[in-house]
């Protein structure tokens, strides 16, 4: 492949990932915490950039609340633990509303609902469905690591005489524990980001740590965002 080949190749997996609304969302994330962690709280340009991208963000995630509305009716895989599958179905439910409950904050903030008093009051329960869902996401990512952990040992035990990273069904395990560890990193961060926005513990969770937790997550999220898109062309 000559090197005007690649570059094609390159550019084309760029427009695949930035035409992903999810994928412009994330990018806009990480400015928006970046800014939040250059301003520290205080006015000015980045505190400005901060609010600014924060609305803009909420565009793209009009009716976005559908997808786990619809994950929260789905069956679950077979073989699921009942704690597990409760964890699972509680994120949809509080991250849909979460969602849900944002639209109405974007509507309060662009002008459009002008009860200012009840938009900030449906933007704090919004948060704590939020925070609700991220620890719910933390609890499964866990577990799911403890039981992908179990089966790992067991297949090794099979597996003894031979390269364990050779096999298929190793390697997709691995990759599958990975994948959750990325994903338990974030949800734990994102707790974080989430006890800093309702200010639960402000002399701890600072703007500044607020935007620092928030900005490695959202980098997190376009490494999830792209692995998705790179890997299922």
């Amino acid at each position: 492949m000559s090197t005007l080949d690649a570059a094609r190749t390159e550019l084309a997996l760029a427009v695949l990932y930035l035409n992903k609304a999810e994928a412009r969302d994330k990018i806009c994330r990480a400015i928006q915490y970046g800014s939040k962690f250059l301003s520290n709280g205080q006015p000015g340009t980045a505190q400005n950039v901060d609010k600014s991208t924060s609305l803009a963000r909420k565009v793209f995630r009009l009716f976005k609340f559908v997808n786990d509305l619809h994950g929260l009716i789905s069956p679950t895989p077979q073989g699921t633990p009942l704690p597990f599958v409760l964890l699972g179905k509680s994120k949809n439910a509080l991250l849909s509303t979460f969602l849900f409950l944002d639209q109405i904050v974007w509507l309060g903030r662009t002008g459009i609902y002008e009860n200012k008093e009840r938009t900030e009051l449906i933007g704090r329960i919004s948060l704590f469905c939020w925070l609700g869902a991220s620890t719910c996401t933390t609890l499964v990512e866990i577990g799911e690591i403890g039981r992908l952990s179990s089966s790992m040992k067991k297949l090794e035990k099979d597996l003894k005489n031979t390269n364990k990273y050779k096999n298929e069904q190793y390697r997709m395990k691995l990759q599958k524990s990975n994948d959750r560890t990325i994903a338990l990193v974030k949800a734990s961060m994102d707790i974080v980001v989430a006890v800093g926005l309702l200010q639960l513990a402000p002399k701890k969770v600072t703007p500044r740590v607020t935007g620092a937790f928030g900005f490695v997550s959202s980098l997190i999220s376009c490494y999830q965002v792209c692995t998705n898109s790179y890997f299922h062309i």
